[in-house]
């Protein structure tokens, strides 16, 4: 069997319908945000069992990270098409997938371009990274029920 490790560049990030051009990296993080329950134990139980608190799922977000390389002949999404996109202020359609023929993502939503960084070292290659944040609930995210139901 050949090696059945997923290569990273077989994943990959769409912002506005196009890939993300010259992207050396992206990362997804599905956050949760806890509140903790801590009761007092129960009077036939030694106070030792009141010191494990219970914790609640109060919130779910995720965020995407991305990194690219400047280039002059772009054509796909470089920071030249999508630093207008963070301009409009709105949220724009996101997609990561995995490079095959049927190109079913496994995370898509309106997300937020939160930030947008140009790095433009002397004598090195410029590149740019951004972040972006969900927008309300995405339409496919791991766990979510096909029929729209979570």
């Amino acid at each position: 069997m050949e090696n059945s490790y997923i290569n990273g560049s077989d994943l990959l990030l769409k912002v506005g319908g196009k890939a993300v051009g010259h992207c050396t990296s992206h990362t997804l993080t599905f956050n949760s945000e806890t509140k903790d329950r801590a009761v007092k134990p129960a009077a036939n139980l030694g106070k030792q069992s009141g010191l494990w608190k219970g914790k609640g799922v109060t919130g779910l977000s995720i965020s995407i990270s991305f990194d690219g390389l400047r280039f002059y002949d772009e054509t796909e999404n470089g920071f030249d098409e999508i630093s207008p996109k963070w301009g409009k202020g709105q949220s724009v359609e996101v997609e990561a997938f995995k490079r095959e023929e049927d190109e079913t993502p496994y995370v898509k939503g309106n997300f937020v371009i939160a930030s947008l960084e140009e790095t433009s070292p002397a004598g090195d290659d410029a590149t740019y990274s951004g972040n972006l944040e969900n927008d309300g609930e995405p339409s496919v995210y791991p766990g979510k029920e096909s029929g729209g139901e979570g």
